[in-house]
């Protein structure tokens, strides 16, 4: 008989939170915290979203999304989660740039950035000092017409050496383009290069299971293998969520899931005024990424130098057009040294992660699919002999991930690895006054992507829930 993984859930809940993303569990810690009833309901066998990992034969396993985050994940996790996560935070200090403008190492912080472009760079401190204060200083509200490539050309024009040294890592972290609203990189840019880039020490396996056992001190019912097939609304407000053909009555429910999967497949446009129907059916899908995992032989040894992230590309100039290329120039290599999990198998593993387009991928035959997959990884091993000498000889494992994997782990539509774009986090903030009840956090618009603005979303969403639901009665049947 197949399992019931709904076997101990309770028929009613103050709210439910549909899957398990940063977002989505710092939303059920909260409010679980708060004293409200919370069920945490994930479609995946594990938790985590993107923020995950798995396992290979030898020991290895692989994070997927580990690499890099900014200092506020510490101050976020010390308040949220508890001080045993937050301490386990540490600093990454070989940041690499590797292109055929530069070849450099930084920690990634303003003092260090502010010495390479006044020395190595040539750029007068009064203008890099402006630049950081101005990024520093954008916040939502300001000018959304503004591009990121108009903000460039403000204080850098023809600088394009000055553009990729400080618009490549972004595009990594959360997916920004040149195109995208100047304010969706500056807040981001200015969050990561305050005081550097920091990785949670023991790998993500270990920090989910510290966050589970968090969610159940806090009585935070979980269970996986559910994916919730509908939203029922009635009067205006949310009323149940159905999971396998059961339905769970809720006075809130907080989606994790995409933003155009939640207000268009789980809630249905029936429900929903034609206006913001509209506005969620424009709101566009950011791009997806291709990855290839690379674990070394145990007894092969990589030299810290080799750096934490390294960011190289053959391209002679940085282009979002490039970046999303099937004719990769770009790649960010992450470097998982043994201390990343101290205390587990002595262990080296590279992870390479590149843009990359849906529509490239997504029409492929079984064999051209498979044939061009071992293309990416043959190219990706070519790459990295460069920085790791005979690594096609040091490597025990290796396989990739496509925008088609990251679609059918995380069902995220079009394997999106960042969410939306920059319009869907109005759609996101205004679906509370369409129904009552109803919230969304996750990966919407590009600041509110990447590891600290899904938990801060997260954060936001959920002191939101929990005025709402001090502030009403509960439901009656």
């Amino acid at each position: 008989m197949p399992r019931d993984f709904l076997k101990d859930v309770a028929d009613e809940y103050d709210v439910v939170v549909i899957g398990s993303g940063l977002a989505g569990m710092t939303s059920a810690n909260i409010l679980g915290r708060a004293g409200h009833r919370v069920l945490l309901l994930e479609q995946h066998y594990k938790l985590g979203g993107l923020a995950t990992w798995f396992m290979r034969p030898g020991g290895h396993i692989f994070d997927v999304s580990l690499h890099g985050f900014p200092h506020g994940m510490i101050k976020s996790c010390r308040r949220y989660w508890n001080a045993d996560i937050a301490d386990r935070i540490v600093q990454l200090h070989n940041i690499r740039f590797d292109n055929p403008m530069f070849s450099l190492t930084t920690t990634f912080n303003r003092e260090d950035f502010t010495t390479l472009l006044t020395t190595r760079f040539g750029l007068e401190a009064a203008t890099v000092n402006a630049f950081f204060d101005t990024a520093r200083g954008m916040n939502f509200y300001d000018d959304q017409s503004t591009t990121t490539r108009q903000l460039f050309d403000r204080f850098f024009p023809g600088r394009e050496d000055v553009v990729r040294l400080l618009m490549e890592p972004i595009t990594y972290a959360n997916g920004s383009t040149l195109e995208d609203p100047a304010i969706t990189y500056g807040i981001v840019f200015s969050n990561f290069m305050s005081k550097g880039v920091f990785i949670y020490q023991g790998g993500t396996d270990d920090l989910v299971m510290r966050m589970k056992k968090e969610l159940e001190k806090n009585n935070v019912d979980i269970a996986i293998r559910c994916p919730v097939d509908r939203i029922h609304v009635a009067d205006g407000h949310v009323r149940a969520v159905e999971v396998a053909g059961r339905e769970i009555r809720c006075r809130a429910v907080v989606s994790n899931a995409n933003l155009r999967t939640t207000i268009l497949n789980l809630i249905g446009t029936d429900s929903l005024p034609k206006d913001f129907v509209d506005q969620s059916q424009a709101v566009r899908l950011n791009n997806s990424s291709t990855q290839v995992y690379m674990a070394m032989k145990p007894e092969v040894e990589i030299d810290p130098s080799t750096g934490d992230l390294l960011f190289t590309s053959t391209a002679p100039v940085f282009r979002t057009d490039l970046l999303l290329s099937r004719d990769i120039t770009s790649r960010t290599f992450s470097f998982y040294y043994p201390d990343t999990r101290p205390g587990k198998k002595r262990r080296h593993a590279v992870v390479s992660s590149t843009n990359a387009n849906w529509s490239d991928w997504a029409d492929l035959s079984d064999a051209e699919y498979e044939a061009s997959k071992q293309e990416l990884i043959d190219t990706t091993i070519d790459a990295l002999e460069k920085y790791v000498p005979d690594a096609r000889q040091k490597i025990e494992w290796v396989e990739a991930a496509t925008p088609k994997t990251f679609n059918h782990y995380t069902q995220h539509q079009l394997g999106a690895s960042f969410g939306t774009k920059f319009e869907g986090l109005a759609v996101s903030r205004a679906l509370p006054q369409q129904i009552g009840g109803m919230y969304h956090a996750g990966s919407v618009g590009i600041i509110m992507s990447g590891w600290l603005g899904a938990i801060n979303y997260g954060v936001i969403v959920s002191n939101e829930v929990d005025q709402r639901l001090s502030a009403e009665k509960p439901i009656t049947t």
